[in-house]
């Protein structure tokens, strides 16, 4: 009996943790989001209010990660232009591109040695490389590093690189919606500190959840993109992590084209078609209200060591 007791005390205190953490999470939860492009399971975001990030709650196991994003629908691990979204997505990529170029020539003061984080399918490397710029890329999917290696004259590598690049040797390290994608965010920024020269910029772009579209389209909106994005910045939370990492966000700049491809795949997600034009108008008002909040669907953020 004693033995008997001793078990049903264990699975008690079982039962009333696991209680409390589902109470907690409840409390704590933001929104449930289907996968909409790959798998239909659902997913719930849990605030993180240290942080002021939501998180992808169940988050998939390293191993299985990697197959939710096979899918041809993965547009970043392509250069597909098969339906009218995929055009405007190209399209864009094209204009973004001088963009960025503009942005890392801005923080370059030292040298022109750029590292791209998750580099996808190398076009951001290749107008880099044609500017005089010493690249080096790092793109985990395979079909996609392919891709950019015939772009960049093998210069992309798998992840297992980056551990073995040379410490203080990068004037700019860029992650262009890619943060969002690591499961382990905290290290990796320790690591990309670390492989910066010491006045060089860490430049971070990702999706805003407090946007105004964002806000408009609740659960089906593209952004969210779960389970390959783990982790779901505000404007605030890129300031708290670079804090914690002895860094500081030095500026911040708006990427007003993300909007409208996002809008136009949240449309389809939400009423099964693209809908442009309701699309461009929710794009169009989310842009014109982040004027005065600075809450863009997408905004770049440029970190420097403190």
């Amino acid at each position: 009996m004693f033995h008997v007791k001793q078990f049903m005390d264990f699975l008690r205190l079982i039962i009333s943790r696991t209680a409390r953490l589902i109470l907690k999470m409840n409390k704590n939860l933001y929104l449930t989001v289907k996968d909409h492009s790959v798998s239909g399971e659902e997913f719930k975001l849990i605030y993180n209010q240290d942080l002021e990030i939501l998180e992808t709650t169940p988050q998939p196991s390293l191993d299985k990660l990697a197959d939710y994003y096979k899918s041809e629908d993965y547009i970043s691990h392509t250069d597909n232009k098969r339906n009218l979204f995929e055009k405007i997505y190209q399209l864009v990529k094209l204009i973004s591109l001088k963009r960025k170029l503009r942005i890392i020539n801005s923080y370059s003061l030292s040298g022109k040695k750029l590292l791209d984080i998750g580099c996808g399918t190398g076009d951001f490397l290749k107008i880099a490389q044609q500017n005089n710029w010493d690249i080096t890329g790092i793109e985990p999917n395979g079909r996609a590093r392919t891709i950019a290696n015939k772009k960049t004259n093998n210069l992309v590598y798998g992840a297992e690189k980056l551990i073995k690049l040379e410490p203080k040797s990068f004037d700019v390290i860029t992650l262009w919606h890619v943060l969002e994608h690591l499961p382990n965010f905290k290290e990796q920024i320790l690591i990309l500190k670390n492989l910066l020269k010491p006045n060089g910029a860490l430049i971070i772009a990702v999706p805003n959840f407090k946007s105004y579209d964002a806000k408009y389209y609740q659960n089906f909106w593209a952004a969210y993109d779960v389970p390959r994005h783990l982790w779901h910045f505000s404007k605030n939370s890129i300031s708290i992590i670079a804090n914690q990492n002895k860094m500081e966000v030095i500026k911040m700049l708006p990427l007003k084209f993300d909007a409208y491809y996002v809008s136009l795949l949240s449309e389809k997600y939400k009423t099964r078609v693209m809908n442009p034009l309701n699309a461009f108008w929710i794009a169009f008002r989310s842009n014109l209200k982040a004027k005065r909040n600075q809450e863009y669907s997408s905004l770049i953020y440029v970190l420097k060591n403190k």
